[in-house]
């Protein structure tokens, strides 16, 4: 390297160390700086502004700033910085331009700063030589105890470096919001992590645009209540799928998928979205238990879980804003059902009846939640995992006058658009038989050599029938509304020459009239919308189904549970999320985008 080195933010080539070691805001290792060392700081913006120095652009919290022959600023791209801090004996070297340029010596740094005439306390640099030093830095007294949940289960110490600089971050960000997302937002541009989205404003669509939560409105010389609230669906990424699929984050790099990097990530994406539901998916049992869930309640969260059954460490949670509802039930629910081969995975669901907690009425609001299979193949296993979370919300829902309380539902279905397991959520009815098993969630390309779904798609020994209701064991061998009439009941259970298969139905369906809350495609485009986006794919297969108003206010016939959609956070485009990395990336620390909504209830 000739003798050339790389210098630190504001310094110049050939700077004499001995100047500054007396000084305290150079740590112990500046001696050490040289070919194997990256030197990065954290700084407040006052720094930049000192006299004779040149404030270098700013690209990402973990770039290490160097001045090169082409002028202050240019950052080292983050790979050479890994690799300089995970072995920094190793050979590996920034290109040759970096070099072989005549540097000038510069002035002393420690007379610069005693000219400054006002020296903020607080300024630190950290070198990385060798192995990274652990370092546990003072916060906000307020943020203690949340800080200190943060740090239960941190073993690793590169985790635990990577985790005090975001948390730096962090505490930033919070002292400069002021409020919700959803929350004074029309048709503006919000920064989410790295990403820009937009929140999309429909309050205006709505034939009662003036009323806020719990406020009122007349309608036909009847006055009537209403509750605004927000839903958000995501799945955050259990770490234990991450490293068990480590080839779908290739293009990410290792120390930004350590979770202690990730989790305050996602949490500063839940505080900052702030929604009143939130609908969670892979939540891995130990980190929802000292982390999540603690972090949450803290906050005024009320949290329900369900784990996967079998050996599986993650879940789906449900949690809410105590200030506004009221838990009535909750239902955890296992797709595992010994004895049904159909059956045979461990997928999960969770559902919960809630009450609005200052409404005066006893109308409630039914939260669904779930992750069901991934395996494109077996959309026969997906169709019978959906059928007994329906069967479970219908239970939930109801109002004992034979409609259902609004209804929500959340989750990663595994299933892209358009789909024939999303249309049947949509529609309310699937025709299955003689379907290949793999176009059922639309993920395989291919259909060849794939067998067809053939009836019943599951026993009756299940005791779900195929309106996706709970019924009981006589119901079920003969469901009442596959017959064209009681006469054919009749000679189905006498006569031994009447095939059993003309008795079953060929189809399912349900009587919820579900919409998404998105469109899956961009407004006045082509463009397709994303939800999830790794080194493999970029699909959309999270949504918000919900209760809908005709034309977003008048209520469907026969059924008074429904809800306003009263606004969104618009979704990204695959070549958006191509421009910062995909997912996970440095901001970002889920490979799947939050699903957020806005919702008015007329009470």
């Amino acid at each position: 390297m000739n003798g050339h080195r790389f210098v630190p933010f504001g310094y110049s080539a050939g700077l004499n160390t001995q100047d500054l070691r007396g000084h305290h805001m150079i740590t112990r290792h500046l001696q050490n700086l040289g070919r194997n060392s990256i030197v990065r700081l954290s700084a407040p913006r006052w720094f930049c502004n000192i006299p004779n120095f040149s404030c270098p652009c700013r690209v990402s919290s973990f770039s290490p700033w160097v001045i090169t022959p082409h002028g202050f600023g240019s950052p080292l791209p983050f790979h050479w910085t890994r690799s300089f801090y995970r072995n920094p004996s190793s050979q590996q070297r920034p290109p040759s331009f970096f070099y072989g340029h005549s540097w000038t010596r510069g002035s002393s740094l420690q007379q610069t700063f005693n000219s400054y005439p006002s020296r903020p306390s607080g300024y630190h640099m950290e070198t990385h030589v060798g192995a990274p030093q652990v370092k546990r830095r003072k916060h906000d007294p307020a943020n203690k105890k949340e800080l200190n949940l943060l740090e239960l289960n941190d073993t690793n110490h590169a985790a635990q470096d990577k985790t005090d600089c975001v948390a730096l971050r962090d505490s930033e960000l919070e002292n400069s919001r002021s409020s919700s997302v959803v929350e004074g937002q029309e048709n503006r541009n919000i920064k989410v992590g790295a990403v820009h989205r937009k929140w999309e404003d429909f309050t205006s669509l709505c034939k009662s645009s003036q009323g806020t939560s719990e406020s009122k409105e007349t309608s036909n010389e009847k006055q009537k209540e209403v509750f605004d609230f927000s839903v958000l669906s995501y799945n955050i990424l259990a770490q234990d799928l991450l490293e068990d699929n480590s080839h779908l984050y290739r293009h990410c790099s290792q120390p930004l998928l350590q979770w202690g990097f990730r989790f305050p990530n996602i949490l500063k994406e839940l505080k900052q979205l702030d929604a009143d539901i939130m609908c969670l998916q892979e939540v891995q049992n130990n980190h929802y238990g000292k982390q999540l869930k603690p972090i949450l309640e803290s906050l005024g969260y009320h949290c329900e879980y369900k784990m996967r059954t079998g050996n599986k460490r993650d879940g789906c949670a449900i949690c809410f804003k105590r200030s506004k509802f009221s838990l009535i039930s909750a239902s955890p629910v296992e797709f595992y059902r010994p004895m049904i081969q159909i059956l045979d995975r461990d997928n999960v669901g969770l559902v919960v009846l809630l009450q609005p907690a200052l409404s005066q009425s006893d109308v409630r609001v039914c939260v669904a939640n779930t992750h069901l299979l991934y395996n494109p193949r077996r959309g026969d296993i997906k169709l019978a995992q959906l059928a007994i979370l329906l069967a479970e919300i219908n239970k939930l829902a109801s109002d004992g006058k034979g409609g259902h309380w609004p209804i929500i539902l959340c989750g990663d279905f595994n299933s892209v658009p358009d789909s024939p397991l999303y249309n049947f959520i949509r529609s309310g009815k699937l025709i299955y038989d003689g379907l290949p098993i793999g176009k059922v969630s639309g993920q395989e390309q291919s259909h060849r050599g794939q067998r067809a779904l053939s009836k019943p798609l599951w026993p009756s020994s299940l005791g779900i029938s195929s309106e996706c209701q709970y019924e009981t064991m006589k119901d079920a061998e003969y469901p009442v509304d596959a017959l064209d009439n009681s006469e054919e009941l009749k000679d189905a259970t006498t006569k031994k020459n009447h095939p059993m298969d003309q008795l079953t139905p060929s189809a399912i369906q349900h009587k919820f009239k579900l919409l998404s809350v998105y469109s899956h495609y961009l407004p006045g485009t082509n463009k397709t919308e994303v939800t999830t986006c790794h080194s493999k794919s970029a699909v959309t297969v999270d949504y918000i189904f919900y209760s809908a108003a005709k034309n977003n206010g008048t209520p469907d016939s026969g059924d008074g549970g429904h809800l306003q959609l009263l606004g969104k956070l618009a979704l990204l485009t695959e070549q958006d999320l191509w421009t910062v990395n995909r997912l996970p990336n440095e901001s970002n620390s889920s490979d799947h985008l939050p699903l957020l909504a806005k919702f008015r209830h007329k009470l």
